[in-house]
């Protein structure tokens, strides 16, 4: 199984953004989960894959994590293959293909479809090289 969600970051910065990161890591390489998060000060995008009951389990945990707002899911869908297989949770620092600021307060992800979801990730996982692990 494979979701994808948006988030808004609650008191952003560097010490939060590592212990999310660490986190994630911790959590996805127990549970088996992997996938890729994108972050801003205004934007958490993150993508998640692996067995459907943890994967949700995950989701879960992350919509109760107070340093989350606004979670909302754009895409859970099965996938044959995980696109971010060799990462317990690759960090993007948003350098990739996202939505500028500006277009994220104006509704991006409002008006954004679930293969607009998929193609950002896609263009993430083949600039990071997804067979290459951290």
């Amino acid at each position: 199984m494979q979701i994808i969600y948006s988030s808004q970051p609650f008191g952003y910065d560097e010490a939060t953004l590592n212990g999310v990161l660490l986190d994630a890591r911790r959590c996805n390489g127990r549970d088996g989960v992997t996938g890729a998060l994108v972050c801003r000060q205004d934007v958490y995008l993150q993508l998640l894959e692996g067995p459907a009951e943890t994967v949700r389990a995950s989701f879960e945990r992350i919509s109760r994590d107070d340093r989350h707002t606004d979670v909302r899911l754009h895409v859970s869908r099965s996938v044959s293959d995980r696109m971010f297989g060799q990462w317990a949770m690759l960090h993007d620092p948003a350098r990739s293909s996202i939505w500028s600021s500006s277009e994220i307060s104006g509704g991006a992800l409002d008006r954004a479809t679930a293969e607009d979801f998929v193609a950002m990730f896609e263009a993430i996982a083949s600039h990071a090289g997804a067979g290459s692990a951290e």
